[in-house]
């Protein structure tokens, strides 16, 4: 019998890119790395020493030449954004909910639910993850929305985490292991917390931001890592510098921002940073906006242990301790969850600056553990 031939998706309005602010900004000096020279002779060596200030220093950096076209991107905008123009009883339906009392961070969270800094100002973030294509997942969160660019989703997904082995390639390299270190503890088979996510900020009114020091996103490291971001022409997203400043991280053009997370910096002994960042309210030409993201974050698989990596490098350094092989593991999956629940299972995002967050021997420190 012929294959059933499946309806073509409904067409989706177009995701527009919004301005740049004309406002002047303390920007950061982020690092910009040019990824078509990874293949060529010698390239691979030529961007790790490149990366290797960055990774160290700020622990943010930028990509061009990543192989993804501005159509695929728009693409995942627009879809992003046909999702959260449908209405709220059609989003927000109880089997398509991340459950944060589990740590479990695949599915829809809704803004305006929660209060920031113990104010009665509501918290404006809503997205949507969706897990890797792989079969451990078949029963995750998939909104019927999504289901007829499911394809495009996974193809998406897939090239995502092929990009960031890339990444994990320079992040080897530089810790001078075998290439495949990092990569192959972060393979798409592998279950892991991994996902797409579709996010977006929704305006706040001024008077309600000055209660909350314009927070939209309080100050965090990233719990897995790490993260891809395509750039993000509403300004607002800033790192803490190493003198304690804040500084806002630049667009690139056709871009990916990226950053480290808690697992790599915890893998590297705190050679590679996992920064503190923020959301603040964008500057008053783009206030008005919604403010719309799309990230794919990289987590370690399930069962992996991030204990630090037996680097010739960090033994050159005195990083690795001489115990750290006999301590008790700590898998991917156990760091994750945790830190998930931790940072989202209560009803008012505080600030508690200056805390830490401890699972096994591993701990984090920031302004929102």
């Amino acid at each position: 019998m012929p294959s059933a031939v499946l309806p073509e998706p409904a067409p989706l309005p177009k995701w527009q890119r919004p301005a740049k602010t004309t406002a002047s900004l303390p920007w950061a000096d982020i690092k910009v790395l040019d990824l078509s020279k990874f293949d060529k002779p010698g390239g691979k060596e030529e961007l790790a020493e490149e990366l290797r200030e960055a990774v160290h220093d700020t622990g943010f950096f930028s990509l061009t030449n990543t192989g993804f076209s501005p159509e695929e991107v728009e693409r995942q905008y627009d879809i992003g954004q046909g999702f959260f123009s449908l209405s709220q009883e059609e989003k927000d339906q109880p089997q398509y909910r991340c459950d944060f009392t589990k740590g479990h961070y695949f599915g829809y969270r809704p803004a305006h639910e929660k209060t920031i800094m113990s104010t009665d100002v509501l918290d404006n973030v809503e997205s949507f993850n969706i897990a890797k294509f792989i079969p451990q997942y078949a029963n995750e969160a998939f909104h019927p929305f999504f289901e007829p660019y499911r394809a495009e989703i996974e193809a998406f997904s897939r090239k995502s985490l092929d990009l960031a082995s890339k990444v994990f390639t320079l992040f080897s390299i530089i810790l001078e292991l075998p290439e495949d270190y990092f990569s192959s503890r972060h393979a798409y088979s592998s279950p892991s917390e991994d996902h797409v996510r579709y996010m977006t900020y929704h305006p706040r009114p001024l008077s309600e931001d000055d209660k909350v020091e314009h927070t939209w996103s309080r100050a965090h490291t990233d719990f897995g890592s790490l993260t891809l971001l395509w750039s993000q022409d509403v300004a607002g997203l800033q790192i803490k510098t190493k003198s304690g400043e804040w500084r806002y991280v630049p667009p690139v053009d056709n871009g990916i921002v990226c950053n480290v997370g808690d697992t790599i910096d915890f893998w590297s002994a705190g050679y590679f940073k996992s920064t503190t960042h923020r959301v603040i309210r964008p500057p008053e030409d783009q206030a008005s906006i919604y403010r719309q993201g799309l990230f794919y974050f990289v987590r370690p698989g399930d069962a992996v242990d991030i204990k630090p990596a037996p680097s010739p490098l960090l033994k050159r350094l005195g990083l690795l301790k001489e115990d750290s092989d006999d301590q008790a593991p700590v898998t991917g999956l156990q760091y994750v969850r945790e830190r998930v629940k931790n940072y989202h299972d209560h009803k008012d995002y505080a600030n508690k600056k200056g805390q830490k967050f401890v699972v096994g021997n591993l701990q984090i420190e920031d302004e929102a553990a």
